[in-house]
């Protein structure tokens, strides 16, 4: 991990209105049960109201009221056109090398969110996405279906883990991170900071992991697409069309073709986020 990111030379985290509203409405509650315990009824039901609210926030991918979360690309990377085409779940030995020769193909680059325990098994695969001029980034390291309900040392291990595996194979270490399904708890913003790495959802998704027609997933992707959006899509988990194919891989060469025709750019989240002097990352 470069000097930039070292978690000992991090800010305090920064927390954010909603959090700092929550805890004064816990504070408040417990300040009028010992008041008037009489009103315990109306101080429980300010902490429920509170506690619906968090999880909303934790259940909604693009949401940014638990902390900084990039859903776009920055504004100087929009003006350029550009786009970042994210590809999670993997490394997988039968999609991912095809995944890379359709992205060679159109000379496109893509940041591909990686499953740590997945890239401990196909090594290789790391290192080829990185040899191809792509970005491998951290996407926790078992990705478990409960990682939102983890606490504090719960998202600290899996981040580090595989952020310590991705470095290693990938040879340098991954900025950004992407919580499995996209969904979090409060607990998450400060672990991150402390790590150095920013929380990165999407624009637009395909829901190319339950969908088996290619163009409707293509149509997902495409609809109101304009420079700046952040696309997801899946080598890993991902659907297969009714040729049993993956539908990636019949999405999208569809998709690069009509970035092409529309002067839009697929780079990688480094590419956009380095050129743009207006970034921490």
């Amino acid at each position: 991990m470069n000097a930039a990111l070292s978690p000992s030379s991090n800010p305090p985290w920064p927390v954010p209105p909603l959090l700092r509203a929550s805890a004064a409405v816990h504070a408040a509650a417990g300040v009028a049960l010992l008041a008037a315990p009489a009103q315990w009824p109306w101080a429980i039901a300010a902490l429920v109201a509170n506690h619906a609210l968090l999880t909303g926030a934790g259940l909604w991918p693009r949401s940014t009221a638990l902390g900084e979360n990039l859903v776009r690309l920055p504004a100087a990377a929009a003006a350029r056109g550009e786009v970042a085409i994210t590809i999670d779940d993997g490394p997988d030995p039968e999609v991912t090398p095809a995944v890379l020769d359709l992205l060679a193909a159109h000379s496109a680059r893509a940041t591909f969110f990686c499953i740590g325990e997945r890239a401990e098994r196909h090594p290789a695969l790391v290192r080829e996405i990185v040899r191809r001029g792509h970005s491998v980034q951290n996407h926790s390291h078992v990705h478990r279906h409960h990682f939102s309900l983890l606490g504090p040392s719960g998202f600290a291990r899996e981040i580090r883990t595989a952020q310590d595996t991705l470095a290693r194979l990938a040879g340098e270490a991954p900025r950004f991170f992407r919580a499995p399904a996209g969904l979090r708890n409060p607990f998450l913003g400060p672990v991150l900071h402390r790590a150095g790495l920013t929380l990165a959802s999407w624009t637009r998704r395909g829901f190319d992991t339950r969908e088996r027609d290619p163009q409707r997933v293509l149509q997902r992707l495409t609809r109101g697409l304009s420079a700046g959006d952040v696309l997801l899509l899946h080598d890993g988990h991902c659907a297969c069309d009714a040729q049993g194919r993956p539908v990636i891989l019949a999405v999208l060469p569809l998709l690069l073709a009509h970035l092409q025709r529309h002067g839009l750019t697929p780079v990688t989240l480094p590419q956009a986020m380095a050129l743009d002097p207006g970034t921490k990352a």
